[in-house]
């Protein structure tokens, strides 16, 4: 098996990574392409850093736990099968599944702190950020707080203010000038994707 290419690619919260991510795993045959992402990396609640109001913040690096993610990734470059529960963010309605994380030519690391964690930026043989204007991400953000976690319209902007932009402000946007491709995302993001996938699949042999 060919050694896989190994791409990173994140952006601020709710700028549409996920959205992204979806229609670049459909342009590719699953065997071809595997993503492994941050959100499955959160540390335990118990473990996780209170803000002075004693609201968790779910959005500092020391929230992921980076070694077993770097590990994970280092495992899928050597050929290696991966296996992690995943992180259902506190939904008591969800019941965690047992993640099967394949190596494959393609493999896409995604999460918001993939650039800032030294250990993982070092595996990347490339960088993509996707980035979009301020009120489109927190417009995202209510909405899928709302539908996919539960969280009422106030505790989604305390977050935001709080928790979401200082820390887009302090680890996320100082590391997009590292970034190898910048695909805006505001409105839509077709020419970026096409560029993308032609160039990943140039790497499949």
């Amino acid at each position: 098996m060919q050694k896989p290419f190994i791409v990173g690619i994140t952006g601020g919260s709710a700028s549409g990574k996920t959205t992204f991510l979806n229609r670049l795993l459909a342009s590719f045959s699953p065997e071809n392409i595997c993503l492994i992402s941050q959100d499955n990396y959160y540390k335990d609640r118990e473990h996780q850093t209170r803000d002075l109001n004693g609201v968790v913040n779910f959005d500092l690096p020391s929230c992921i736990d980076d070694e077993a993610y770097a590990q994970d990734i280092l495992k899928l470059s050597q050929g290696e099968t991966v296996y992690r529960k995943e992180y259902t963010f506190n939904n008591p309605n969800v019941v965690p599944k047992q993640l099967e994380f394949k190596p494959a030519p393609i493999v896409v690391v995604e999460g918001i702190f993939v650039f800032y964690f030294e250990e993982i930026a070092k595996l990347l043989d490339l960088k993509v950020y996707i980035d979009a204007k301020e009120y489109i991400k927190l417009q995202r953000r209510i909405v899928r707080d709302k539908v996919e976690r539960g969280y009422d319209l106030d505790d989604v902007l305390y977050r935001y203010t709080h928790h979401v932009a200082p820390t887009y402000e302090k680890y996320i946007k100082p590391y997009k000038n590292d970034a190898d491709i910048i695909i805006p995302n505001n409105e839509k993001f077709d020419r970026g994707l096409e560029v993308l996938t032609t160039f990943l699949n140039s790497k499949i042999k």
